[in-house]
């Protein structure tokens, strides 16, 4: 019985070593769970940092100088852009300027040395001539004068020259179809050349308004205007009546720039383009002179021309004005839709 007794001390003895054994086993194993975890961790964490600091790099790099995502723009206004550049750096373009404001300077000297200065008739007559009895009273009466007397030939052929060059001139130089490459297209390109001449028609008018506007201050009195109706009005409404008519007119030429820009669908030759244009102006100015020819006169593109006129009356007349817009639309949607067709259908080759 003693050796039983032995035996069995023995076994539980051998148990309590295996469940030792066992006990330090699984600690071990812990210890490498817990070593693996946080070895995971370690290499988890430099790889974030690593990519946060990435990311802080581009944030930097993009702070620094980097190209960013550009705002809305326009379709067709970096065309546009190049457009205009190409048309006011040229010589000829600035020589139109030129002349154009160098003349309501010709006859600002011209009445100051007529005059001497002194103040002039007391006439209040409609239309164009007869505001220059009023320069002497009133300086801001060379602003109406100027316009009036460039808006039926000067203004004209200044924006006939630029329309009638517009397609014929790449034509003949050989980079229409060049332009004509996608992504611009035909119809993109013939808008883009229309908004440029309608930009010269305004730039135009602006400078022949400004030149006249700066000799009359220099040459002549100026203060409350008085219209051709009799009233008077103040300066600053008289400037507003100036710039008023300015827009009026640069809108009046909007008819012969849809016109040349037709004829410069025609031909490969920009200054064929140019004459031809310049050509028709004059000869329905002189159309439109004619008594024989009044039933159609009305619908010449420069009948109305004058009408601003009555934009110095107190208060505003608009009929004539009005008829004058509308008749510069239709000619716009007319030889538009013409040089529309005309360059759809057109072969080009140079």
């Amino acid at each position: 019985m003693a050796d039983a007794e032995r035996a069995g001390a023995e076994a539980e003895a051998g148990r309590g070593d295996a469940e030792s054994a066992a006990a330090e086993a699984k600690a071990v194993r812990g210890d490498g769970e817990r070593a693996g975890a946080e070895a995971g961790r370690g290499r988890a964490e430099p790889a974030a940092a690593e990519v946060g600091a990435g990311r802080g790099d581009a944030e930097r790099a993009e702070s620094a100088g980097a190209p960013r995502t550009r705002g809305f723009r326009l379709p067709g206004s970096g065309l546009l852009a190049s457009e205009l550049r190409t048309t006011f750096r040229r010589g000829r373009t600035l020589a139109l300027l030129g002349v154009l404001a160098a003349i309501p300077v010709l006859i600002g000297i011209a009445v100051r040395i007529e005059t001497g200065g002194g103040g002039g008739a007391d006439a209040h007559g409609g239309g164009g001539p007869a505001f220059a009895s009023q320069i002497t009273n009133n300086g801001l009466f060379l602003v109406f004068t100027a316009l009036a007397a460039t808006l039926p030939v000067f203004l004209p052929m200044a924006v006939g020259v630029v329309a009638g060059d517009a397609v014929a001139g790449e034509a003949s130089a050989g980079t229409l179809r060049y332009l004509l490459v996608a992504p611009a297209g035909r119809t993109r390109l013939l808008l883009t050349k229309y908004g440029a001449v309608a930009v010269f028609c305004a730039a135009a008018t602006g400078v022949v308004t400004l030149a006249a506007l700066l000799t009359g201050l220099a040459l002549f009195p100026v203060g409350d205007l008085t219209t051709i109706s009799g009233t008077r009005i103040g300066f600053g409404e008289g400037v507003g009546r100036a710039l008023l008519i300015a827009l009026v007119v640069a809108a009046s030429l909007l008819g012969v720039a849809a016109l040349g820009l037709f004829v410069s669908t025609l031909t490969n030759s920009g200054i064929a383009a140019m004459a031809t244009t310049v050509g028709l102006v004059i000869t329905v100015q002189i159309l439109d002179v004619i008594p024989q020819l009044s039933a159609l006169q009305p619908y010449f593109f420069s009948h109305h021309w004058l009408a601003f006129a009555d934009l110095v009356r107190d208060p505003l007349l608009w009929d004539d004005v009005v008829k004058n817009l509308g008749l510069q639309a239709v000619y716009v949607a007319l030889f538009g839709s013409l040089a529309w067709a005309r360059l759809g259908t057109k072969d080009i080759t140079t």
